[in-house]
């Protein structure tokens, strides 16, 4: 089954100039689908924290300068920080980041709640955006 969510997610990143909107949360779909544009300091991969969500997928698309992502099936996780934020949607992991995934400006890249990932892997600051999109 396609999720609709993920098709108007992909619409809006094809039709819209990311790069121009202003920074924060915009608002697509209700709870279904957003995009935030933000601007964050890329970090090394060692200090790059794996990452999973299990209500929404997210699409992530740097627009100023490359980015690095750190890639890890879910299921291989083992090292756990706390509990799941059921509030944000996040829990994190202490595994090392091994596999590494780099994205021009521009291009996107989708990570599934089954996808554990460690976003802003680079030097200096990004400007990107960031779509959630709920998982069905």
């Amino acid at each position: 089954m396609t999720n609709p969510y993920y098709a108007k997610a992909i619409e809006f990143l094809r039709t819209h100039d990311l790069a121009a909107m202003e920074p924060g949360k915009h608002v697509i779909d209700g709870d279904n689908l957003w995009v935030n544009i933000v601007d964050s300091k890329l970090k090394t991969p060692t200090e790059a924290r794996l990452e999973v969500h299990d209500k929404y997928i997210d699409i992530q698309v740097p627009l100023s300068g490359p980015e690095c992502f750190g890639v890890k099936a879910r299921c291989e996780c083992t090292r756990p920080v706390g509990e799941m934020n059921p509030d944000k949607d996040i829990l994190f992991y202490a595994d090392p980041v091994e596999c590494i995934v780099s994205v021009r400006p521009g291009e996107d890249i989708t990570f599934a709640p089954e996808t554990a990932h460690a976003p802003l892997i680079g030097e200096g600051m990004i400007h990107k955006a960031i779509f959630k999109v709920k998982a069905i």
